[in-house]
């Protein structure tokens, strides 16, 4: 029996032809109705009728009968569409029956059907048995081995598309580059990107772009950027993002005023990118003028929880609440967010609240949540209703507990001055303990003056990072509350051995729109002479009152008064009173912080909050202080 193929349209893999309502096959042999089965098929596989069309699909196969290559790629949109695997696959079979073989345009349609419902080996096999492949059909292994993280197969699968004589086109390299996050092979296609002539191409840059900010390498994502002529708006948004999500917020916010200046208005991706970038730098005034433009972006979820973010961060809990109270839609990243911030701006009961509130929404909580939760129960004291959310996690919400979680539970346990259980929970742990860890035991050795677990928990830091400069000081600050001058001396001998060098203490200022920074022992700001002549003043009238320096914490074995002039330049408190001649009484004065805030400095800060009646905001590494009234919010643990 001859086969026979018909077709309503015109056919891409033969000749076309609108064929009569029956065909005549062999010697006088006759198919009843074979066109208007196929009109059938045709019309059921257009209008996403699987059941009808699979109907039809078994009568063309009994009979020999062929569609053209469209009418089978919409019957395929047909099998995704309902999910039916089973049914994909016999449409295969129908098409590579009887020795049809079907044009490359096809094939490529039953790979991408095979990658798109995760059958990856299958997509393989029938990609090995092509006789002729086209652009089309590498770029769809290499698009699938990318996003299933098989980026070596995808690799592989380039070069060999390459000595096949195929040139790779920007959606084969967008593609490879999504998944891509080895610097070295980034370069190596980077140049056959160069090598084929692509490198001008807007979604490949930007790919470009992404991936060198991925890998860390601002330099690489920078130099692809300069070296466009002109820019598209989409490649503004790769590099603005790109030194926002690493943390140099500085040059995104540079960067962006570029992007501006060149006539480029922001989108959403943007604004997010800039919110990231002042949440970075504490730079509230800014984030309030940015939130100016997200309104006209209405209920934008990404964007909210952005500012979300942003205003927590940055210390304005009060406007925080203001926009997630507006939301009209929250997902669980905007009641994490906020969660985590009332915790760490000092206002745990008020987070464990909002947690009640999320439950009752609806909304499970995920592994951030717990984090959040956790941390609210370390700076509320709350043991047992820690010890409760940690050992429910996995069964109510299935969530193993992670280094983070557990951090959390050793800094609880260490507040409430269980150092033994703590310690106990460290050896117990189901992951490696990492520094972070170690250093959340350190820290409760430190306020509790255990000297023995201080030493060990600082040996196990050193094992992971031997040039941590802040283990070492902080051991050496242990010390000194000791009076233990000689091993005070012999940790600064062994951090000059070792090339350790301590960060000198630097504080932030936003002042009209500019940021002024504050180093100890730095005389270069131009207004140094009136802020130091004006701390002279508030400390004096400090000691009147009753205060007396906390010199405990000076690392060098000095007499009195050395010590105690060594504390009275420390960075925050130059900031502070610069704040206090610069802002209006009304402002809070917000300071960010790039050391621990030590002890001294944290009750200047609760003292001058009293007597000048200001509100005074410092961000450190560790926690948010927010000082009124005599008070701050982390009650003198941090």
């Amino acid at each position: 029996m001859r086969r026979v193929i018909l077709s309503t349209r015109k056919s891409l893999d033969k000749s076309p032809g609108v064929y009569p309502s029956i065909q005549r096959l062999g010697a006088g042999n006759i198919i009843p109705h074979a066109a208007s089965v196929l009109d059938d098929f045709t019309r059921s596989c257009y209008d996403r009728d699987l059941p009808r069309a699979m109907k039809a699909l078994t009568f063309m196969q009994r009979h020999q009968i062929w569609a053209d290559s469209v009418t089978y790629s919409e019957l395929v949109k047909c099998c995704l569409a309902c999910n039916s695997i089973r049914d994909a696959k016999e449409v295969h079979r129908h098409v590579f029956s009887s020795g049809y073989e079907p044009k490359t345009f096809l094939i490529n349609i039953f790979i991408s059907m095979y990658v798109k419902f995760g059958m990856l080996k299958d997509a393989d096999k029938l990609f090995g048995k092509m006789h002729e492949r086209n652009v089309v059909s590498w770029t769809t292994m290499i698009s699938a081995y990318a996003s299933s993280d098989t980026i070596d197969k995808a690799f592989e699968y380039l070069i060999l598309m390459l000595r096949d004589g195929v040139s790779p086109n920007m959606y084969t390299y967008s593609s490879i580059l999504r998944a891509c996050s080895d610097l070295f092979k980034l370069r190596q296609i980077h140049c056959s990107i160069i090598r084929v002539g692509l490198e001008s191409d807007v979604f490949v840059r930007s790919a470009l772009i992404d991936n060198y900010a991925k890998g860390g390498d601002l330099y690489g994502a920078r130099s692809v950027f300069k070296e466009m002529v002109t820019r598209d708006f989409v490649v503004w948004n790769s590099i603005i993002g790109a030194f926002a999500q690493n943390s140099d917020g500085d040059e995104a916010l540079n960067l962006y005023k570029n992007m501006k200046r060149a006539g480029f208005h922001a989108d959403q991706s943007t604004l997010t990118s800039v919110l990231r970038a002042c949440t970075a730098l504490a730079l509230l005034e800014l984030g309030r003028q940015v939130h100016i433009h997200v309104l006209k972006y209405g209920q934008d979820l990404i964007l909210n929880n952005a500012l979300l973010d942003m205003y927590c961060k940055c210390g304005s809990v009060e406007d925080a609440e203001l926009v997630f109270r507006r939301m009209e839609e929250r997902d669980v990243i905007s009641w994490s967010t906020m969660i985590a911030g009332l915790a760490q701006n000092g206002r745990s009961r008020e987070s464990m609240e909002l947690f009640n509130k999320m439950k009752l929404s609806g909304l499970r909580p995920n592994y951030i949540t717990m984090v959040g939760v956790l941390f609210a129960c370390s700076h509320a004291g709350l043991v047992e209703d820690g010890w409760h959310y940690f050992q429910s996690m996995k069964d109510e919400y299935g969530i193993d507990p992670g280094r983070e979680h557990y951090g959390c539970m050793i800094d609880l346990l260490g507040r409430a001055g269980k150092l033994d259980e703590a310690l106990a929970l460290v050896r117990d742990m189901k992951c490696e303990p990492d520094a972070v860890t170690w250093r959340a035991l350190l820290g409760a050795s430190r306020v509790h003056r255990n000297m023995e677990l201080a030493q060990y928990a600082a040996e196990q830091i050193m094992k992971f990072d031997p040039e941590d400069a802040g283990t070492y000081i902080l051991l050496s600050n242990i010390y000194a509350n000791s009076q233990r001058w000689d091993d005070v001396r012999q940790i600064r001998r062994c951090m000059r051995v070792k090339g350790v060098t301590k960060e000198p203490g630097c504080s932030w200022i936003e002042v009209d729109k500019k940021i002024h920074a504050f180093i100890v022992g730095d005389e270069s700001h131009p207004e140094i002479a009136e802020v130091n002549k004006y701390l002279s003043q508030v400390s004096h009238r400090l000691v009147e009152m009753g205060y007396v320096p906390d010199t405990n914490f000076v690392l060098q074995d000095l007499e009195g008064e050395q010590r105690e002039d060594s504390l009275l330049h420390h960075s925050e408190k130059l900031a502070i009173v610069f704040g206090l001649l610069n802002l209006p009484w009304e402002k809070p004065i917000m300071v960010r912080k790039n050391l621990r805030i030590c002890v001294d400095c944290h009750v200047f800060a609760k003292l001058v909050a009293k007597v000048e009646q200001r509100r005074i905001v410092i961000r450190d590494p560790i926690c948010y202080h927010h000082f009124e009234h005599g008070h701050c919010s982390c009650d003198d643990y941090w």
